[in-house]
């Protein structure tokens, strides 16, 4: 027979409004009580119902998360680490997938909030970019946590998880130089993206560090998707000045420009260095495998949910110090990705490939 909640309270010697209470972790129980109830609920392998608590009341236990990337990986990456978060708590999780580039949105998001009684969002690029979402949310006074660019949180901003993309492009593209590289391209994402741009600073940064002059015939826009790199890299090989090196905007960019140089007979690394960016499992599903900058997207995806659950039961009276290993000061809303060099970058050679001649 299926426990009830009726069970628990039995067991515990309490009444059903204390098992809830306890169960939706509000602050006004005793703490011998609550591990009296927590006791009887691991006891009987009690399993609250998700979908009755959400509409017993007024207080929701579901979030939402907010995406538009093609690369599916990062998704897989964002779902589960939001997830693990989700379940040490007792909320579940809606996924809402949409195109940034709609003009309507916003009112997507406000229907989703309004339909689902979501309790929060945890946003990703580019909808945590866009004010209109930023400003509606705001109207409807529902908890987000935004997953965006470091030079988009604004500072004492408490609701992001930041990503130093410029850091870690600057990084990857002195890595480069540091192999003799001088002609060095940048493959972006869309400008739509705070993150090509910040990656585009970066990259932009080491060319002057090293004296080295930044030409807009060595960056090409496009898409964070391995068609895109394709044609990238295939335009800027075909080139009158052909790059040594090309620094591609995310890894399946990157394995595009991987694809392109096998097209045309070019040796990676020995005539053509290649580096992407997330460290996703495109990089190491190629050959050579790339070098890239390692972004912990479960991690960070995780964090965004345990930001969004403070955020959230804060506002429903508990006190921080009694929410479950979540943590609250600025380190741990921030994170620069790190170098990982692997076999596809390597030292310049005298004579590289070029298709002119």
């Amino acid at each position: 027979m299926k426990v009830t909640i009726n069970d628990v309270a039995a067991r515990a010697g309490v009444s059903i409004k204390t098992v809830s209470r306890v169960i939706n972790n509000e602050p006004s129980v005793r703490p011998s009580t609550r591990e009296r109830v927590m006791q009887a609920v691991q006891a009987l392998n009690y399993r609250p119902n998700l979908a009755a608590r959400n509409l017993a009341g007024t207080h929701s236990y579901s979030i939402a998360l907010i995406y538009d990337n093609p690369n599916a990986y990062y998704v897989i990456d964002m779902q589960n680490g939001i997830l693990e978060a989700c379940r040490e708590r007792g909320y579940e999780l809606l996924i809402h997938p949409g195109s940034g580039r709609r003009e309507n949105i916003h009112e997507e998001l406000r229907k989703l909030i309004e339909q689902s009684r979501v309790a929060g969002l945890v946003l990703t690029p580019p909808f945590s970019e866009t004010r209109e979402v930023i400003d509606t949310l705001k109207s409807l006074d529902v908890e987000f946590v935004r997953i965006i660019s470091s030079e988009g949180c604004g500072q004492g901003e408490e609701n992001c998880i930041a990503i130093d993309d410029e850091t870690a492009a600057f990084t990857i593209t002195q890595h480069l130089l540091q192999l003799g590289h001088r002609q060095i391209a940048y493959l972006g994402g869309g400008a739509e993206h705070l993150s090509t741009l910040s990656r585009l600073a970066g990259y932009k940064k080491a060319l002057q560090k090293a004296g080295l002059p930044f030409t807009e015939e060595q960056v090409i826009e496009g898409e964070y998707s391995f068609d895109s790199g394709v044609a990238g890299a295939t335009a800027l090989l075909h080139s009158v000045t052909p790059p040594t090196a090309i620094f591609a905007g995310n890894d399946e960019m990157a394995a595009g420009a991987l694809f392109a140089a096998r097209m045309l007979n070019i040796e990676v690394p020995q005539q053509l260095s290649i580096a992407g960016f997330e460290d996703s499992p495109f990089s190491r599903q190629t050959w050579p495998k790339l070098t890239t900058a390692h972004q912990p997207n479960e991690d960070i995806a995780r964090r965004a949910a345990e930001l969004l659950l403070e955020r959230i039961q804060c506002r429903g009276g508990q006190e921080k110090e009694q929410l479950n290993g979540v943590k609250s000061d600025s380190n741990y809303r921030s994170f620069t990705p790190s170098l990982i060099v692997r076999e596809s970058s390597g030292p310049v050679v005298e004579k590289a490939y070029n298709p002119q001649t």
